[in-house]
């Protein structure tokens, strides 16, 4: 079903130098952080942060754009259902698509070696930005972007980008996300953080076998979309085989969806400011445009609404019934041109 297909796509020293997208078998790049400092003083160990690169990088290394993962995603879901380079000239531009921390193919709690599962240290949005820093500028050799953009919690990171490192890049793109979660935010994921949380097969994330969590993947999947979409698109006796689809459908990792989760609940540009997020729109330099959708259920967008207008800020609000799940679609009119717009400074 198309329905299934799409909320799928919700839950879940290297050379710049790359050929016309899609001819590649595997893009996947990998560098080597070392010991990783988060901001709680902790330290993940061998961290290894994932990669993919679209385009080549001119002489003084200004034309890059990152695009972090989504929660749950990875660079590889990126590069196969958003194609972002149909919004962004790979011949201009080096698209470069980062794997946030947690997402299974950074290190994350299922993937280290030596911090494996519950032992994995608990990061935040902005311990996955600095990562990304790092890797640009210790590893890649970039010191100023032209853009960083990213849908979901590629935008949370986007966002967090304009105040951590407010002069690293011309322009930011946040799609679907917020600067702090709304109290609805809060409320769902906290529901979502419970539900895994008390299910006995999670066992506080030291399970041996990832478990099967029916009604977590459901509150996300039915968040994902709109009420309107799923009638439209369902029938009434497809749902029972949709129903009995999500009852085995797994994530790829409980943990890693429950560490990077933690990152969301907890996220706030805001933060060093007691919240306000008028003195964390002070600290932005860059060219914004913020692109929301009205019908957002996973995401509420009046955060983000309300930090436009606390700067010179263009706001682009989506309607559709797809709700979250419309930023997949890079083919959408309005926020393919948008993306152009920003990007050429229009």
């Amino acid at each position: 079903m198309k329905i299934i297909s799409l909320i799928i796509f919700c839950l879940a020293a290297a050379s710049l130098t790359c050929g016309a997208q899609g001819k590649a078998a595997d893009r996947q790049q990998f560098a080597t952080l070392g010991d990783f400092k988060l901001e709680n003083g902790t330290v993940i160990n061998d961290c290894q942060i994932g990669y993919r690169t679209f385009g080549k990088l001119n002489s003084a290394k200004t034309n890059g754009i990152l695009f972090p993962s989504w929660y749950g995603g990875t660079t590889k879901m990126i590069e196969q259902l958003v194609k972002p380079w149909k919004a962004i000239d790979t011949t201009k531009y080096c698209l470069i698509l980062v794997d946030a921390l947690g997402d299974g193919v950074t290190t994350s709690p299922s993937n280290s070696v030596k911090q494996r599962g519950a032992d994995f240290p608990p990061f935040s949005v902005r311990d996955m930005v600095s990562s990304e820093y790092q890797l640009l500028t210790a590893k890649l050799g970039i010191t100023h972007l032209h853009a960083v953009m990213g849908i979901s919690m590629g935008g949370y990171q986007a966002f967090q980008w304009g105040v951590s490192y407010p002069a690293f890049m011309n322009h930011i793109i946040p799609i679907v996300a917020t600067p702090q979660p709304s109290s609805y935010d809060l409320v769902e994921w906290n529901i979502m953080r419970m539900v895994i949380e008390a299910d006995t097969a999670f066992h506080g994330g030291r399970y041996k076998v990832n478990p099967i969590i029916a009604i977590g993947t459901i509150y996300t999947q039915l968040n994902s979309t709109t009420p309107p979409y799923i009638i439209k698109s369902m029938t009434r006796s497809a749902a029972n085989a949709y129903l009995k689809y999500t009852e085995t459908a797994k994530v790829k990792d409980w943990n890693d969806t429950y560490y990077q989760l933690k990152a969301l609940i907890d996220h706030d540009i805001a933060k060093p400011y007691n919240g306000a997020l008028a003195d964390a729109a002070k600290q932005v330099q860059a060219k914004m445009t913020i692109i929301v959708e009205k019908q957002d259920h996973l995401c509420n967008p009046q955060p983000a609404m309300d930090f436009s207008k606390l700067l010179p800020a263009k706001l682009v609000v989506l309607d559709s019934d797809h709700g979250h799940i419309g930023s997949a679609d890079f083919d959408d009119p309005v926020m393919k041109q948008s993306i152009i717009d920003e990007l050429a400074g229009n």
